[in-house]
């Protein structure tokens, strides 16, 4: 136990203070039960310790805690807990949640049985706390941790103060958006900088040895997240690495369910399944035509990988300028928007806005007198009437 705590202090001792992510100030922290579910590395534990270090000034009181500590392999939560509430704990922060056997059984027994004490828990993207077997629904409030905006990248860069901005503000006032910006800032080199390695937070720790970093991160969700989650073997493991290396080489990507299922030696309801595995990991971004209703058993009309920073980390044969394009406005609007695909154009948002996203010569053609209609650029400071710049979509959040 006194191991626990030595490591909690010397965690709140080394976290930084000067940056905050856009959740940070969107969570209600009175909730008695919250969950915080996010991609490995967007940040969710520097998150958890900033909220300890700005709002507790008796430390004792909290208590953060990851649940894959060694600790746990001969002691359970509700042992922690009963500690902790007995010595006059009052909010306990844990990490990792989908890294201990029953935690949603434990979490629920918690909630139930202390109505005093607090609990904020992270977990990994894929856990679907309805589906859980307590059904945690009910009593968590749960929010969702994206990786650095482009916004955020430039507040952190550059010691600015961006606020985001709605998307209709940005469809509607993009010029003005734009001039306030690069009167400020050279903003396209420091784009440029963004889509190679920006949006996970640990880039800070070394540009050098980031895309190394990643691949890394990109193996433990798959190899222990995963599994630690849906329950799977590790044959099936391999299978959806050799499938996020096929995407990963032909995104945008529009599967053939049956040529996929082929290549990775499965059948038709397990490529389709794995290819939600791979959404739900925060490692692709899947879309289906708007005409299509969502369901398991439909495959994706295109697909992403998730951002920017995984084309570079993962693309064995180099990176495309219109898949880097595409897949940043993708990466942006996702989460925030309803997105589908469009054979009109590269995106329909919200069943009311096409974009078709280019370069900068990219014309109206392909969109020509279709109401709601914009065009993306991409290296151009600002735009006109309907031609906006593609950097904008990243301030967003």
């Amino acid at each position: 136990m006194e191991a626990l705590f030595q490591s909690y202090t010397r965690l709140l001792n080394s976290v930084e203070t000067k940056h905050y992510r856009y959740l940070y100030h969107q969570i209600d922290w009175s909730n008695r039960l919250i969950g915080i579910k996010g991609a490995r590395g967007t940040g969710k534990t520097t998150l958890l310790l900033q909220h300890i270090v700005e709002n507790f000034s008796d430390k004792s009181k909290a208590l953060y805690v990851s649940l894959d500590n060694i600790w746990f392999a001969q002691n359970t939560l509700l042992d922690l807990v009963d500690y902790f509430q007995a010595h006059g704990g009052t909010h306990l922060f844990l990490d990792e949640v989908h890294r201990y056997p029953n935690w949603s059984v434990e979490l629920k027994n918690i909630y139930d049985s202390y109505p005093d004490l607090y609990v904020v828990f992270t977990g990994s993207s894929i856990l679907e706390i309805y589906r859980s077997n307590a059904d945690l629904s009910r009593r968590a409030v749960t929010y969702h941790l994206q990786g650095l905006s482009f916004r955020e990248f430039l507040n952190f860069e550059n010691n600015l103060n961006l606020k985001p901005f709605a998307l209709e503000d940005i469809l509607q006032n993009h010029q003005n958006i734009a001039g306030e910006i690069i009167a400020k800032i050279k903003v396209l080199p420091e784009f440029k900088k963004y889509l190679e390695y920006g949006y996970y937070p640990f880039y800070k720790e070394g540009i050098k040895v980031y895309p190394l970093r990643l691949q890394n991160v990109v193996n433990t969700i798959l190899e222990n997240d995963l599994p630690a989650v849906e329950n799977i073997e590790y044959v099936t493991v391999h299978k959806i690495k050799k499938m996020l290396m096929i995407v990963a080489s032909l995104v945008p990507f529009s599967p053939n369910v049956a040529k996929l299922s082929a290549e990775i030696e499965t059948n038709r309801a397990n490529a389709v399944r794995y290819l939600d595995y791979l959404q739900k990991a925060g490692l692709t971004i899947n879309l289906m035509s708007s005409k299509k209703g969502m369901s398991l058993m439909n495959k994706p009309d295109k697909m992403y990988l998730d951002n920017t920073n995984l084309q570079y980390a993962l693309a064995i044969s180099g990176v495309n300028e219109g898949n880097l394009r595409e897949t940043f406005f993708a990466n942006q609007m996702n989460g925030l928007h309803q997105m589908s695909a469009s054979k009109q154009g590269d995106f329909l948002v919200n069943d009311k806005y096409l974009f078709e996203v280019g370069g900068a010569g990219k014309s109206f053609k392909q969109i020509k007198n279709i109401k709601n209609s914009f065009i993306v650029v991409d290296k151009t400071e600002t735009g006109f009437g309907n031609k906006i710049p593609l950097w904008l979509f990243g301030l967003m959040y």
